[in-house]
């Protein structure tokens, strides 16, 4: 029995859409101490941490902004990490597909703490609670932020940075 060749490069292309579907962004889960641990072993690297949730508006406004800095980078070394602070419970039903939908390409964790109080102040100690919000770090320089940023404001941030 013969194959028609339309039939093949249909079930050829099904096949490999179904591959781009299941190869999306991961989302990993990270704790303070384990995204402490990261940035201690990145003393080269400027760090921007971005805490975010798929409810905010402002945060989902703002990370076309972290995902430009992450893929054309600047004249120094610079990791983004997108924090998502939506409730473990959403993990599946709201951060995945909203990572996958956006084809985001930085690197994606969903904090996995119990206490917010506690990680706030672990954060940073003036830290209201509320998002979005952006952490800075360079070696021992840190600077923390409560706002939105445009791409320009982010820039700026990393290059005053000492």
């Amino acid at each position: 029995m013969k194959i028609p060749i339309a039939r093949i490069c249909i079930l050829t292309i099904f096949i490999i859409s179904l591959n781009d579907v299941s190869m999306g962004q991961e989302v990993s889960l990270i704790s303070i101490d384990q995204m402490n641990k990261r940035i201690a072993d990145g003393k080269d690297t400027t760090y921007v941490i971005n805490f975010w949730a798929t409810w905010c508006l402002p945060c989902v406004k703002e990370l076309p902004h972290f995902e430009k800095l992450n893929t054309e980078g600047s004249q120094v070394k610079v990791k983004v990490l997108l924090v998502s602070v939506d409730y473990l419970s959403k993990l599946n039903e709201a951060v995945i597909p909203y990572v996958k939908s956006r084809k985001l390409k930085s690197e994606v964790f969903l904090l996995n703490e119990k206490d917010q109080q506690q990680y706030i102040d672990r954060i940073d100690k003036n830290w209201s609670g509320t998002i979005p919000a952006t952490l800075f770090i360079k070696k021992d320089q840190r600077k923390f932020e409560e706002k939105e940023f445009t791409y320009g404001e982010l820039l700026f941030v990393i290059h005053s940075i000492k």
